[in-house]
């Protein structure tokens, strides 16, 4: 079903498309990081001796959200002091909302109080 909408500007193509091709550029970056972080993490735990304690990819990720999170949020990542509540029910609940869509997640996302 078509909608009602205005056809954007040229002025509206443009901005849409720097946003889209940044977006790409920040996804390329913040995976590179990942992968290196990881890697730097089991050559210096290779170093010490230490190589299977070495983090996985997924334990750097998890920094990255939780830092990330803080920040939409508008709460201090080192501290968690600040932060919205508001801000954070929508969060998670659109993370609940991708879950439950997308993954078939047996998840009720919690109603808004």
């Amino acid at each position: 079903m078509a909608e009602n909408t205005p056809d954007r500007t040229l002025a509206d193509r443009q901005i849409a498309e720097v946003i889209s091709r940044t977006d790409k550029t920040l996804a390329v970056a913040v995976s590179c990081a990942l992968d290196e972080a990881t890697k730097r993490a089991l050559e210096e735990m290779r170093a010490i001796g230490h190589e299977d304690a070495a983090p996985a990819l997924q334990y750097f990720a998890a920094v990255v959200h939780q830092r990330m999170y803080c920040l939409m949020c508008g709460a201090d990542p080192d501290t968690f002091e600040g932060g919205n509540p508001k801000i954070a029910y929508h969060v998670i609940r659109n993370a609940q909302n991708i879950a439950r869509h997308y993954w078939s997640a047996d998840i009720e996302p919690y109603p808004e109080k």
